[in-house]
């Protein structure tokens, strides 16, 4: 161990004497103080120009964000460590002193532990300069997020850490200093892209994916310790020092060059062998240092993952000729790092992936994309764009023996199935991120592991339907399987009701949806929602003015009524005054984490042709208005027909009142046992297929909003899947602009200039010695 401490202090010595350790230095000190603070001289002068600017995350968006310090480091030290380390080894025989090194009683081991402690020693110098800005920050920022900025700081020293250990074996292979610096780029770039290499093979898959470096230094800079993480730092530097403590013994040897392929081998296949245990699921530890935890499934998320008793299995079917999203047998690992949160909190997780080739030939998607193309030329061109092997994709006759997707559109899909026979499929969607998110993964386990709301729609007597294509349908919200938001892909059940035919079918029922029926109810229909109503089960009734008569017996066992006419507003641009402006209550905001939401940022809710709503009488309810018109002077018109070519006038001697008028309230009432929350709507259209899709130019409509607040407050909050996590609280800071300025001349300008001239000093000292 002595040998080893000498070796090191005087590779450490020499490092300091040498000018290329200083200007690295220099230059990392110089970097550091523009980008430190270029951030702060920036916020404090938007803060002294308004004094109630507001700041988020400061932390994150110093250190470890996308633009943050830590990853500007990383970089440095992609180019900064060949530079250092290719001349650790080769020097020695540049120099001959190498052969003082082996005539003495020195092993090769002592050597390199010797020459790597003295890297290492260099590096934390480099870490301590780091840490120096790091303390600097934690004073300046309020409630500064020091555990998650040091775990970056930990991640850039274990990189460190292998760059040394690279280095110094690529300084072993050769005595030409550039060729070992180059050496090395090549080896990290053949590390960067390995993950690619047998991908069509579990066990080969799994090494190949560990033995790349990929996000192993990411995973540090966000915040999140990783026991594989750490491991593979620590078995990839500790394999290349004994790469390099061989190539060295090896020179004082002399063997075969069997013996010698079976040593290197032997080393690493223990390095692979200890990498692939220890990226075990059941084996990995983590710990999330961020403040609200962003990193780790959210609490809801556990909650459901606990649930999953028993073996589950993700198994994933992707079709060669999906247009909207697919992968190659390459990106399969890639596409399992979806789950690894998931993963962590149930590790006997099973993740399959199925690969196969189908389209229909008569659609408007193939013409589309192939036209004039016969079937076997399609997939073959489209193996070709995939960069995949057509061999290795199913047909879907094979598919179809053991699943049929035909209701899934043959889209790319996950099936999810647990050991009890429970299963549900996850989908992709239609939208800029294609893949589902934590919300939708949860909502889907949430599906096979308990029982959620079904939620029934009235589908005779002409009501709105969760299955057509019209403008007044509520299919795209509902039941459409290629929308996120949809209540299908967000756990509900959905299912039609026809009360003429089953009546019965209500009593299955957590919410029954009943919008707009054309004709009258009968007197049955009517007694089975009077039966539903009086159960305490939950509803929502969406009407419009002129078909709300047939919802009136409905509206009578509330209380409620829909006012005569229909609601108008004051002119807003060039649209119709009968397009009424709402917004959510403040009341609305304490039953919905949504309507708090959209309270916050004053959401903007559209109805274009909408009824107030008045309670007339008192069914035991507590009444709370959710959507309240923006006009305080609106009105309901009872006269005008066309909005178009006429101009409506309040008419007080008409009935005609304005004032701010009411179009969603919300009903709540103990009713045996239950707490029966109610929703009525003075507009069916508001959360249709037409509207939702409607684009008005400086009139922004957030109605989609409407489907997951009133959804979320019917399933007693169950359903979404509550993601939301804490807010950051290192928001503000104490720092003057006049002080900004100062510490940018001091740490921009005069602490690399002082370590410069230390450094000039140190090697003038040096030369005349």
């Amino acid at each position: 161990m002595r040998a080893i401490y000498k070796i090191a202090r005087l590779e450490l010595s020499n490092l300091f004497y040498s000018p290329v350790a200083w200007l690295l230095i220099v230059i990392l000190v110089f970097m550091m103080g523009s980008m430190f603070t270029k951030f702060f001289e920036g916020v404090a002068q938007y803060k002294e120009l308004d004094g109630d600017a507001m700041f988020y995350a400061m932390s994150e968006q110093i250190f470890y964000g996308d633009e943050g310090i830590w990853k500007t480091v990383k970089l440095m030290l992609f180019f900064i460590m060949p530079l250092l380390t290719m001349g650790m080894i080769s020097q020695e025989f540049n120099r001959g002193s190498i052969k003082l090194l082996f005539s003495s009683p020195i092993s090769s081991r002592q050597i390199i532990l010797g020459k790597y402690l003295g890297m290492m020693l260099y590096g934390l110098t480099i870490m301590g300069v780091l840490m120096f800005y790091v303390l600097i920050a934690w004073g300046l920022v309020d409630s500064f997020e020091w555990q998650a900025v040091l775990t970056g700081l930990l991640g850039l020293f274990l990189l460190l850490g292998f760059y040394a250990a690279l280095g110094l074996f690529m300084s072993t292979l050769t005595t030409y200093q550039i060729v070992a610096a180059l050496g090395m780029l090549v080896m990290l770039a053949f590390l960067g892209v390995i993950s690619e290499v047998g991908q069509e093979y579990a066990f080969v898959r799994e090494v190949t994916y560990w033995l790349a470096i990929g996000n192993r230094t990411n995973n540090f800079i966000k915040g999140l310790i990783g026991s594989e993480d750490v491991l593979y730092f620590v078995i990839l530097s500790c394999m290349f020092l004994e790469f390099a403590i061989l190539k060295m013994q090896l020179k004082r040897e002399r063997c075969s060059f069997l013996n010698k392929t079976v040593r290197y081998l032997g080393v690493f296949m223990i390095a692979m062998l200890s990498g692939y245990f220890t990226s075990r699921p059941v084996l990995k530890f983590y710990h999330d240092s961020t403040f609200n935890k962003i990193n780790t499934l959210t609490q809801a998320s556990q909650d459901i993952v606990s649930k999953l008793n028993g073996g589950l299995t993700i198994t994933t079917y992707v079709n060669l000729m999906d247009m909207n999203y697919s992968i190659n047998h390459k990106r399969i690992t890639r596409d399992m790092a979806r789950y690894e949160r998931f993963v962590r909190f149930k590790p006997e997780m099973k993740l399959k992936y199925v690969f196969y080739y189908y389209m229909d030939t008569t659609s408007r998607a193939f013409n589309y994309y192939f036209r004039g193309k016969t079937w076997k030329d399609a997939v073959e061109d489209q193996a070709k764009l995939r960069n995949a092997r057509l061999g290795r994709f199913l047909t879907i006759d094979e598919v179809q023996k053991e699943i049929d997707l035909s209701d899934e559109g043959y889209r790319f899909v996950s099936l999810i199935e647990r050991e009890n026979g429970e299963k549900t499929f996850l989908r992709t969607f239609y939208d800029s991120r294609k893949l589902p998110s934590e919300i939708e993964i949860s909502a889907a386990l949430k599906r096979v592991a308990m029982k959620l709301p079904r939620v029934g729609f009235v589908s005779d007597h002409g009501a709105r339907s969760v299955s057509g294509d019209r403008n007044r349908d509520y299919s795209y919200m509902m039941a459409e399987k290629t929308n996120r938001q949809a209540l299908i892909n967000q756990g509900f059940d959905i299912e039609k009701v026809y009360l003429g035919k089953n009546e019965r079918g209500l009593d299955s029922l957590d919410v029954l949806v009943v919008a707009e029926p054309l004709e009258p109810f009968s007197e049955v229909e009517l007694d089975a929602l009077k039966r539903y109503i009086e159960s305490g089960r939950n509803l929502i009734v969406a009407g419009k003015p002129n078909t709300d008569m047939y919802l009136q017996p409905v509206m009578d066992m509330l209380g409620v009524h829909f006012e005569e006419g229909i609601l108008v507003q004051h002119p807003k641009d060039d649209y119709p005054v009968n397009l009424l402006s709402c917004r959510a209550t403040l009341e609305a905001g304490k039953i919905s984490r949504f309507f708090k939401r959209s309270c916050e940022i004053d959401d903007n809710f559209t109805m274009p042709g909408a009824a107030a709503l008045k309670v007339v009488e008192n069914k035991g309810f507590k009444t709370i208005p959710v959507l309240i018109s923006r006009d305080s002077a609106c009105w309901n018109e009872r006269q005008t027909i066309d909005f178009v070519n006429e101009v409506p006038c309040l008419d007080p001697c008409m009935g005609e009142q304005a004032g701010v008028k009411t179009t969603m309230l919300a009903l709540n009432r103990e009713c045996h046992g239950r707490d029966q929350r109610i929703i009525v709507v003075g507009d069916a259209d508001c959360f249709s297929m037409g509207e939702l899709s409607a684009l008005r130019r400086n009139l922004p409509s957030s109605n989609s909003v409407l489907i997951d607040a009133m959804f979320d407050w019917l399933s007693y909050e169950e359903l979404p899947v509550n993601t939301v996590r804490p807010g950051k609280i290192d928001n503000n800071f104490t720092l003057s602009y006049e002080a900004a300025s100062a510490m940018t001349i001091a740490l921009k300008w005069i602490l690399p200039a002082l370590i410069l001239a230390f450094g000039v000093v140190v090697l003038i000292r040096r030369k005349g010695k």
